[in-house]
């Protein structure tokens, strides 16, 4: 009766096991990657990329001289070397692409413009000509 009477007051804290509950987890964590892995391997992208003759045929065409738009320090436009106003350089651009579909327009600005302002010719030229208006640089 003793060993009954001594076995109730000694009270045992449960032990707790985690190792098959980590083994559920990662057997589970597994089974998420792969079918992560899996769908984003079904995934394509359905492109049409040149063939060799079509780079062929794009080198064989000269492309047309740029049009050149220029800031000068004083704020003065220029386009190809000749003095303009904001409304001729719209006009000649505009008829410069069209008369030239692969034609870019060059802006080139004196370093002694602040940015914001050649930003702001830039996106004006932009309107007009679109992808095809570009900034110069000059390598140093």
């Amino acid at each position: 009766m003793r060993y009954l009477k001594g076995q109730k007051t000694r009270s045992q804290m449960p032990e707790v096991n985690l190792v098959p509950m980590m083994d559920v987890i990662m057997t589970i964590l597994t089974f998420f990657i792969i079918v992560a892995m899996t769908l984003t391997g079904m995934q394509t992208v359905d492109l049409s990329l040149p063939s060799v003759q079509d780079a062929a045929t794009e080198k064989d065409k000269p492309l047309p001289e740029p049009l050149t738009f220029e800031l000068t320090r004083t704020r003065q436009m220029r386009l190809n070397g000749k003095a303009t106003t904001d409304e001729e350089a719209s006009r000649e651009i505009v008829v410069y692409l069209q008369k030239n579909p692969n034609g870019a327009v060059l802006l080139k600005a004196d370093k002694g413009i602040p940015y914001g302002q050649v930003l702001q010719v830039l996106t004006k030229l932009q309107n007009i000509g679109g992808d095809r208006v570009s900034l110069a640089i000059e390598p140093k």
